[in-house]
């Protein structure tokens, strides 16, 4: 007879990461979006951008999920891609596949994965401006720190990570 708390949710913990409220609860002063501010500025760590192209650009994630992860982003702010231009739309494809290249040669990963989360109610982070997420995976990435220790590992610091990246775009 089951209890209800089957399965791998019923086991983990909860881990507080009090940093991350600032980013889930923005201030309301916050005037400008992340996004459009990197796409205003100079590539840099601060911006966390690698890579611009007219329409389009790759910026890491913050909070990466795993090594490598980056995101691709219309410079424009929206939230709809159905409401991207033709020219913004093709352009932002085209840097997505350009940023599952850099991932699969940088990292040599295994598999990857790619997501997009159109609005809060299907988990965007930041729902008013669009965003690709492209998440290398490897064989074993899952091991057993998040099941024991309820906490994901990611090996690579992320100035390291900026640096193989925007080297990697440099090159191409």
């Amino acid at each position: 007879m089951s209890n209800g708390n089957s399965g791998l949710g019923a086991r983990l913990s909860i881990l507080f990461r009090p940093d991350r409220w600032k980013y889930i609860k923005r201030s309301e002063e916050e005037k400008e979006c992340v996004f459009c501010k990197a796409a205003r500025v100079e590539n840099s760590f601060d911006t966390l951008t690698v890579f611009k192209t007219d329409y389009s650009m790759v910026v890491l994630n913050k909070y990466p999920y795993n090594t490598g992860h980056v995101l691709v982003i219309p410079r424009r702010h929206e939230g709809d891609f159905t409401k991207l231009t033709h020219a913004e739309f093709e352009d932002l494809h085209q840097t997505l596949r350009l940023a599952v290249q850099a991932v699969k040669e940088v990292y040599e990963s295994h598999g990857i994965n790619v997501g997009l989360n159109l609005d809060k109610a299907a988990g965007a982070g930041i729902p008013d401006h669009m965003h690709y997420h492209v998440v290398p995976r490897f064989r074993g990435d899952m091991n057993f720190f998040p099941l024991i220790a309820e906490t994901k590992v990611v090996p690579e610091a992320l100035d390291e990570t900026y640096r193989k990246m925007k080297e990697y775009f440099q090159n191409h």
